[in-house]
This record gives C-alpha cells, structure tokens and sequence, in this order.
C-alpha cells in the first residue's frame, strides 16, 4: 500500500474511533477496545512499513496511552524506559554544547560575532517571552477558567507540593548564570553554565595566536562534537520506547478522569499555545522568509519528544542536529539554541501568567489591570535561567502567586493535571528556540 493511501486510512481509523468515544451513539465496549486496537495496529504497520523515527514516536506515544489505561498496574513500571532515555540524553548535553561552542567560535576567530549574536538573541527572547505573557493573560481573562472553582487539593498533590517546595533555593538571575565549577554544572545540568564556560573557553582559544598549541584542542573538540552527534543517533533509537513508557506511566498514573474538574484550564491553556504559534511564530517565520515546510521536518522529531516526555533536553541534541542539518551553520546553532532554553521559554512564560491568574480567580479575587501588569513584569525576571531546576515552574508560579497576597496552597490542585499542560507548554518552548536560531541566523546573513 501506498504511504498517501495508509494515512488515510489511519487518519479514517482516528477519525471513527473519535466518534465512537464520544458517546454520540451507543456503541458496546467491546467494539470500540477493538477499534482502537485497530487503529493501533495500522499506526505499527506505517511504521514498519516505511522506518520513521518521527512516526515511530508518535506511534509508541498512542501504544503508551492504550496500555496506560487498559493495563495500569503494567503501565506505571515502565517509566524506567523513559528515565533511562533522559539519563542518556543528560550524558550528551554539556560534551555536545561544549564541543560545538569551542568549533564554532575558535574556529572562525569572529568574537565580534558572538557579542553581536549574543545581543541580538537576548532582545528577541524578551521582546518574544513578553508576548507570550501577555497572551496567557488574555486567555485566562476571556475562558474565566477559575471562577467560581471549588478549589479542593488532594492529599497526594499537597505531598507533591511540599516535596518541591522543600528543594526550593534562593534564585540569583544574574549569579546563577556564571559556573563556579565546571563539573559542579555538568552535574547539577545547569545549561546556561555550561554554555557561559564553553563560550569563555571558545574565546580563549581563538586568541591563541601559535597554531601548533592551539590546533590540537580545536581538532579534539571538532572529533567530540562529531562522536556526540553520532552519540545522538544511536540514543534515538530508543526514543519510541521512552516515549511509550512515559505515555503509559502518566495515563497509568493520573487516569483520564483528572481532566473533569480542571478541564476548561488545560483546554484554555492549549488553546493559548496555538493562538500564540499563530499570531506570533507564524507572522515572524514570514518576516523572515522561514521555509515552513523544511522547518516543520526539521523539528517534528525534537517536538514529538518534547511532548511525550514533557522535558526539552530530551529534544535537545536532535534539535541541534536537525537545525543545522537545515543549513544553519553550527556556531548559531550551539549559542542560540542552548541560551534560549533559559532564556526563551515561551510555553512556560504563557503558562505561568495564566495559571497565575487562574489561582485568584480559583480564590474568588479579581485582579486589576494593573496587578495583572505588575505580576508580568515579576515573571519576567522570575522565570529567566531556571530552566534545570526539577519543578521550577510550579516554584516559579509559587513566587508569584505570593507576591500577589494569594494563599500558595491553593496552586496546588493544578499539579494535578501538571503533568499535561507541562507537554504543551514544553513542545512550545522547543519551537521557539528553534525558531529563535533561524531568526538569529537570518539576522546574522547566515541562511
């Protein structure tokens, strides 16, 4: 069979199996189970029929969710599978950005260059992350998705709450962006430490004037960011399965049913998301002549991860690889698109305005305007560089619904659909930050 004809007769299959559980008709279990199982069944054959990674993904991510609900009790071990992939992917990030950087900025000897990039990236990730602020609020304020709630936070997620909140540090925006350690950095997989450190370390050796000391390191990092990329590739491999373990945990782990109190919520934040792609991701991919096309494929595959782990350093290394497989040269890549993991994090910057507000409502208060104004202007200090902190969101959001007078506990009942805004908001920051490279390259006459 044709590949145009099997996804249409996938797309069919999805099409009949959402009617079905919509409960429009009275249709006996039995046969929607088998429905299902069809559907699946054809998403395996596309996918050993014409070897995608990308469908393979997407694929494992539907198995993960059938055997989440129909199997819990075998669903919830296999979140092993996609802790195990995650642990690989954080024994890739700091030799790959490391490598790449030192390649990138050594190599050409432009340092002029990088502070032009550097400056130019910093004014585009605020000027973005901004928006996406200010559109979170515009969706809380029109959905009303918090007033009139009975805020009732179960024991479980007031558990979960304490256990973060516990971990919680004092967050210096500008401190924390310089190592104090190299490997204290590697360790505590602090991105933009690693980055500060391989940029200095890429300076460094493009001042060094006598080719014989200074070509053997560069040859050393031009082999390393080689072997890491080839690193990536074998990694991937074992994407679908992470991906299909995480899905069943989760669904094995939340149910379905957690979306009835708090549905209008998740829906309001999905429908933010998208609004935001559309009215701020698409006008600039036109500004600046982005080949939509080349770029949806490049970034299906890191987006696909993103979403299904709820963790953008899973997409990471397939996200640099894929950019630069574009035709962007790998010095914008490895500067841009690790910066903008803590500094462009759209998905969350827009989550974190509209939970915010989605709390007070929750509380029965009505914001003004202007505290609305002034809560945004905190998360735009708050939420810069925490990108490896475990929980920062929810921490973040804590912060500020306490700078509001709010009682924090009562954002506790949002972790419990977390987990599901977190896939959104997550697969959003990657296309940003992928977006944000091209932008910077474009800028920079490099594409």
């Amino acid at each position: 069979m044709k590949k145009k004809n099997l996804l249409l007769v996938i797309a069919a299959l999805l099409f009949a199996v959402a009617i079905v559980h919509a409960n429009l008709f009275a249709i006996n279990e039995t046969l929607k189970l088998s429905m299902r199982y069809v559907f699946l069944i054809a998403c395996a054959f596309y996918v050993f029929s014409f070897r995608s990674l990308t469908a393979a993904i997407l694929v494992c991510m539907f198995w993960g969710i059938e055997l989440g609900y129909d199997f819990p009790t075998l669903g919830k071990p296999l979140k092993t599978l996609s802790d195990i992939f995650l642990r690989l992917i954080k024994t890739i990030i700091a030799p790959l950005l490391f490598s790449t950087l030192v390649v990138g900025i050594a190599s050409h000897s432009n340092l002029k260059q990088v502070g032009r990039m550097g400056l130019k990236a910093l004014l585009y990730f605020e000027v973005v992350t901004t928006l996406a602020l200010f559109i979170g609020l515009a969706a809380i304020n029109i959905s009303k998705a918090g007033v009139g709630m009975s805020v009732q936070t179960e024991k479980i997620h007031e558990e979960k709450a304490q256990i973060l909140l516990s971990q919680k540090q004092t967050h210096d925006v500008v401190l924390d962006i310089f190592p104090e350690n190299f490997a204290k950095a590697i360790s505590e997989n602090q991105v933009l430490q690693i980055v500060v450190f391989s940029i200095l370390f890429g300076i460094s050796l493009a001042l060094i004037k006598d080719e014989n000391k200074k070509r053997p390191v560069l040859k050393f990092a031009e082999g390393l960011s080689e072997v890491m990329f080839k690193f990536t590739n074998i990694i991937m491999y074992f994407a679908p399965l992470a991906v299909g373990g995480a899905m069943a945990y989760s669904v094995a782990n939340m149910g379905l049913g957690v979306l009835q109190d708090l549905f209008q919520l998740v829906l309001t934040l999905y429908v933010a998301l998208v609004v935001f792609v559309a009215l701020v991701f698409v006008p600039i991919g036109y500004l600046v002549k982005l080949p939509f096309k080349k770029f949806i494929n490049a970034i299906s595959e890191p987006v696909s991860l993103a979403f299904a782990t709820a963790s953008s350093e899973a997409a990471l290394p397939k996200a640099m690889e894929n950019m630069e497989a574009m035709g962007i040269p790998r010095k914008v890549v490895a500067f841009v698109l690790p910066t903008g993991y803590s500094f462009n994090l759209d998905g969350t910057t827009l989550y974190l305005s509209l939970a915010s507000v989605f709390v007070a409502q929750a509380c029965g208060i009505d914001l003004t305007l202007s505290q609305q104004i002034y809560m945004c202007f905190v998360l735009m200090l708050t939420s810069k560089g925490v990108a490896g902190v475990r929980g920062a969101s929810f921490l973040i959001l804590i912060a500020t619904v306490q700078s509001l007078g709010l009682d924090p506990q009562k954002a506790f009942v949002i972790l419990a659909v977390d987990a599901l805004m977190d896939m959104g908001r997550t697969s959003v920051n990657v296309i940003g930050n992928c977006l944000a490279t091209y932008v910077i390259a474009k800028w920079e006459n490099e594409v």
